[in-house]
């Protein structure tokens, strides 16, 4: 049973990876740091002394399909206008097990961008008067966050399901205003450089607190459930970086600021476990809401959601364990922002657009020190 829980809490980990940058695309989600479903071998906790974690994984996919609400602008990718983002996350985490209830970790994500577009790079009046493609790059440290754990029943007498409550802080620690060349765009068609677009940008620029719950229960011998959620809070309403959107058009001036918004995450599912193997399979839900639960929720954002079917697998050696996992999305919504409903009239629903991916491919490794 130790076994299996070690395995089962090593796959929530790095299901949880995908979490870190910025989801699915232009709905901005970046690195918060891993929500900890890992408490490998609770009831073994003091015992061992191999009492510290390091966690390693990677992340990658690519953003061009958009969608305004749940509909999907096909004639984006037909006239090849789209707006094309690659982004790779490199997490860094390290948990101390402080005893069988209780542990602290800290994460470290490494963020590289790009993004393609057409319309950022001499869009005058709604049209583009070079029809020229450019790309814009961000690379970096991501948001860093701390959070402590504890189980909520004792691990000793719950040796076949339990639930983890997690919380933390993260702190402001990645660029949320950097800048690379916007072409086309001043005097004569020259080269400007400007903050890139909030999809790449390192961080949000907030301080944020984050709430967790994971939860497991095996069901047979080689069968179990797992759960996790996640909610960032971000009270700051804005960043103060610009965006140039009001340089686009008139209609977007108020638009011309970044905010700082809330994140969530949500997934669960069934594994199968056998010796050091784990296969997984769940659903997953992650998305920026349209209104914060803390503070404003005006300027800049691209509010949205996906949903996602979530295979993955693991295998788990004495001292270490590797990951990998490819969840794919099922069902991408880009909702109506503040600035989107203020825009609205009865006669015109004002939806701004947002590119998501078909898939994220996930990777880890996990060792104890």
């Amino acid at each position: 049973m130790n076994r299996i829980l070690s395995v089962v809490f090593l796959s929530a980990a790095f299901a949880c990876i995908t979490y870190q940058s910025q989801a699915q695309g232009c709905v901005a989600l970046r690195g918060t740091g891993t929500p900890s479903c890992l408490l490998s071998q609770p009831d073994e906790t003091e015992a061992r002394s191999d009492k510290w974690i390091l966690n390693m994984g990677g992340r990658y996919f690519k953003s061009y399909k958009h969608f305004k609400g749940s509909d999907e602008q096909k004639e984006r990718t037909e006239n090849h206008t789209e707006v094309i983002n690659h982004q790779t996350a490199i997490d860094f985490s390290l948990t101390r097990l402080l005893n069988k209830h209780w542990s602290v970790m800290i994460d470290v994500p490494l963020l590289i961008n790009s993004r393609s577009s057409l319309y950022e790079h001499g869009l005058i009046n709604g049209v583009n008067n070079y029809n020229q493609r450019h790309s814009m790059h961000s690379y970096g440290l991501g948001d860093i966050r701390v959070a402590a754990y504890r189980w909520l029943l004792d691990p000793e007498k719950h040796k076949r399901g339990n639930v983890q409550l997690g919380v933390g802080i993260k702190f402001a620690t990645g660029d949320y205003d950097y800048k690379d060349y916007w072409y086309n765009v001043g005097p004569n068609g020259t080269k400007e450089l400007r903050t890139v677009d909030q999809s790449i940008q390192l961080g949000d620029g907030g301080t944020g607190f984050t709430v967790e719950l994971n939860a497991y229960q095996s069901i047979a011998k080689h069968f179990g459930l797992y759960a996790n959620a996640y909610y960032l809070i971000n009270p700051r309403e804005q960043n103060g970086t610009r965006t140039y959107r009001e340089t686009l058009t008139p209609a977007l001036a108020n638009e011309a600021i970044c905010s700082v918004p809330d994140q969530y995450m949500a997934r669960g599912g069934v594994n199968f476990m056998s010796r050091g193997f784990t296969g997984a399979i769940g659903a997953r839900l992650e998305g920026l809401p349209v209104n914060d639960l803390i503070g404003g929720s005006g300027d800049f954002r691209r509010p949205g959601y996906v949903i996602s079917l979530e295979p993955s697998a693991s295998y788990s050696f004495k001292k270490s364990s590797l990951f990998v996992g490819v969840p794919v999305a099922l069902r991408r919504v880009r909702t109506q922002s503040v600035t989107d409903k203020a825009r609205s009239t009865p006669a015109n629903k004002v939806n701004g657009d947002a590119a998501f991916a078909d898939y994220v491919v996930t990777v880890g490794y996990s060792f104890r020190l």
